[in-house]
């Protein structure tokens, strides 16, 4: 994949009204986005592995399709998603390796690979994640974990599948931070934990608002041809933050262990995003983002 710092294409939007968008994957974060997308004029075609999500798709503006990949992904499967492919302008591929058992996520995206090449779709966007970067204590950008087809991580594997060798379609890798938001508040994740270790970590987070805007910003200005890391700017630490968090909802806050103050882990640059994709962060202040989750 290009990094997000070698040449890519970035062009105003037109036709906005017209183009159809697939996301494949609604859960959480994808439904968010095929709302946010068909409230903004788009034609938008949604899949998702849950019967019960298809009337809330319908009465979001959604046309809803059931779609699981892996061991139940047969012909049927096939050609639907064939003829979702064609009907779209932009693929959102949404499918989290969680949905893989270990060492699969690249084998269980390989039928999708097969069909945006057959289908001869034009413009994909890789929803991928942060994790993909060694927990060291430095600032990670984009070119610090290459989407290559034989990178040692899966998820990188996976990015490395959907960047074209020959140009038949223009892709963007969006690595998010861990996501923040409605019905996913951070005050839960560690509240009542003791003794945890990497206080002195950086958090690395995303409210689901900014995942969407930034991800919607790229469709409609066409900026294919990059990998992006999203995450927000501030980045307090770990022994700040989520105990802050957990009083917030009035829940008993973590502790964390007494450890030498040199930080530890990662940082996640996303100043490559905030300069080629037009969107304007709402949540850039993880602390104050907590009364919007």
């Amino acid at each position: 994949m290009n990094s997000s710092n070698s040449a890519g294409s970035t062009s105003p939007v037109s036709g906005v009204d017209s183009s159809t968008v697939l996301v494949l994957g609604c859960g959480w974060l994808g439904m968010a986005l095929a709302r946010s997308l068909a409230g903004n004029g788009h034609r938008v075609l949604g899949t998702t592995t849950t019967p019960e999500q298809v009337a809330t798709m319908e009465a979001a503006g959604i046309e809803p399709h059931l779609l699981r990949l892996g061991a139940d992904f047969d012909n049927p499967a096939e050609i639907l998603l064939h003829g979702l492919l064609q009907a779209a302008d932009v693929l959102v591929l949404n499918v989290p390796p969680r949905a893989s058992s270990a060492g699969g996520y690249p084998a269980l995206l390989r039928p999708v690979h097969r069909a945006v090449a057959a289908a001869g779709t034009k413009h994909v966007i890789f929803v991928s994640s942060t994790s993909v970067y060694p927990d060291e204590a430095r600032l990670m950008r984009e070119a610090d974990a290459l989407s290559t087809r034989d990178a040692a991580s899966d998820v990188l594997r996976a990015e490395g599948h959907f960047v074209p060798r020959y140009g038949q379609w223009k892709s963007t890798v969006v690595r998010l931070g861990g996501l923040i938001g409605p019905d996913r508040a951070p005050g839960r994740f560690l509240a009542g934990r003791r003794d945890l270790a990497q206080g002195n970590a950086p958090v690395n987070l995303l409210h689901l608002t900014d995942a969407v805007g930034v991800l919607s910003g790229i469709i409609e200005h066409r900026v294919w041809g990059h990998t992006f890391n999203v995450c927000a700017a501030q980045h307090p630490f770990r022994r700040d933050f989520y105990p802050a968090a957990a009083r917030y909802l009035t829940l008993e806050a973590p502790t964390f262990r007494r450890e030498q103050q040199e930080v530890s882990g990662k940082t996640i640059d996303s100043s490559s995003v905030r300069t080629l994709v037009p969107y304007q962060f709402q949540h850039d202040d993880v602390l104050a983002a907590l009364a919007h989750c």
